[in-house]
């Protein structure tokens, strides 16, 4: 490691008094997509607008349309697959690898 790079790592002495996050962060600025393992796939056709996926989704990763249909927005999914197990009429399917 060079030593620019030393100087600017943080220890925990650096740490404000009690750990506080002076400035929090959103996983909006942090795209944390590439973590799944398996991708929700949707089947357009087969949905029927329900949102159970879009209630369900414990991310920002589902987004309704304005005429109730969704997409997935793959940035934020991390792929847990509540959105498929919750689809009545099974329009996504989680694939490896996707």
């Amino acid at each position: 490691m060079s030593e620019s790079i030393v100087l600017k790592l943080k220890t925990w002495k650096d740490l404000p008094i009690g750990g506080v996050i002076p400035e929090p962060s959103t996983s909006l600025y942090n795209k944390t997509g590439n973590w799944r393992a398996m991708t929700p796939v949707l089947d357009e056709k087969k949905c029927i607008k329900c949102l159970l996926c879009w209630i369900h989704c414990p991310e920002p990763a589902i987004i309704r349309k304005d005429d109730d249909s969704v997409k997935i927005d793959y940035d934020y999914c991390k792929g847990c697959g509540i959105c498929a197990n919750v689809c009545p009429v099974h329009a996504i399917e989680m694939k490896l690898g996707v």
